[in-house]
């Protein structure tokens, strides 16, 4: 019997099965076409086979990264959740999970990411707290930079800077993609009727972040929250698809900064995090050298001053 195909994401928090938009994708398509998936939710990707999350291990092809790379493998595998759509409705799935990726996802990551107060009190405080010593005290900052450049590339400004316009435009675009999707579910289970599709994983996916992690700055959250009938459809494939999730939804405490007198009244907290740094810096450095990512260069002792002046004529060359 061959061996099932292995999934690497996030874990999952809030009710939702995974906290990533890309984990969630690949995670819903899994479950609407059926396919038989070993899921490892983790939070240290450095464990996925890929050094990124998420990540398919599959015998035929190695190790696969990317939510499009990933859906299109297992159709190969005959799981093939947009196996009875008709090729309007394959046109239509194109257009509209292109529409969540220039519309949508920029502000998904602006107000998950960018936005300060969400930053701080939620997304860094969750990874923080889940991402295992030491690297809890640089993958966020790190992937806080990913996502700043993922948002200028998709706005093509190599320079961009967060602030009020910027969030204003996003969040126009956010808007007006939200209710277009409202319009084309109507009254409907599905965007295609009574079953779901790719489609349907995208738009969950984008979604259902939004209306289960509660944050500080929650515009976006507004908006959803007026269209109903989106509202509904999360909540649908989440009691449906991953009832275990969405029974667990414990409540979160918003992660407030300690102001600066803080420190005054713990003299070794500032220590303790210098020394936290150092040592995961020299974590990172080891497993750098381990995995021969950083080479060390060693050189024979000099004999004399004339082996001393080959060796210099060598290196010219």
């Amino acid at each position: 019997m061959a061996a099932p195909l292995e999934l690497f994401c996030w874990k999952g928090d809030y009710g939702l099965p995974s906290v990533d938009i890309d984990c969630l994708t690949v995670l819903a398509y899994a479950k609407f076409a059926g396919a038989p998936l070993k899921v490892h939710k983790i939070t240290n990707p450095w464990r996925s086979p890929t050094g990124t999350l998420p990540a398919l291990k599959t015998r035929e092809e190695g190790s696969i990264s990317q939510p499009s790379k990933i859906i299109i493998h297992l159709r190969k595998q005959k799981y093939n959740a947009d196996y009875d759509l008709s090729a309007k409705e394959g046109a239509d799935t194109l257009a509209f999970v292109s529409l969540l990726e220039e519309k949508l996802l920029p502000a998904l990551v602006y107000t998950l990411w960018i936005d300060s107060k969400n930053y701080v009190d939620v997304t860094r405080g969750w990874y923080a707290e889940n991402i295992p010593f030491p690297l809890n005290f640089l993958l966020p900052n790190r992937m806080h930079s990913q996502q700043l450049e993922k948002l200028r590339l998709v706005r093509g400004d190599a320079v961009l800077e967060p602030g009020e316009q910027l969030e204003k435009e996003l969040y126009r675009d956010a808007f007006e993609c939200m209710t277009l999707l409202s319009q084309r579910l109507g009254s409907q289970k599905f965007f295609f009727g009574d079953s779901p599709s790719s489609l349907d994983a995208y738009v969950f996916a984008h979604l259902a972040p939004l209306l289960k992690i509660k944050l500080p700055n929650g515009k976006l959250q507004q908006h959803l929250n007026s269209l109903n009938n989106l509202q509904q459809y999360c909540s649908n494939i989440l009691e449906l698809y991953f009832p275990s999730d969405a029974r667990e939804a414990p409540g979160h405490k918003i992660h407030v900064q300690p102001q600066s007198g803080d420190f005054d009244n713990e003299p070794h907290k500032r220590r303790n995090q210098i020394l936290s740094v150092l040592f995961a810096v020299g974590a990172m450095l080891g497993y750098a050298i381990f995995t021969g990512i950083v080479k060390i260069k060693r050189e024979r002792p000099q004999l004399n001053n004339s082996s001393h002046d080959d060796e210099d004529e060598e290196d010219e060359d």
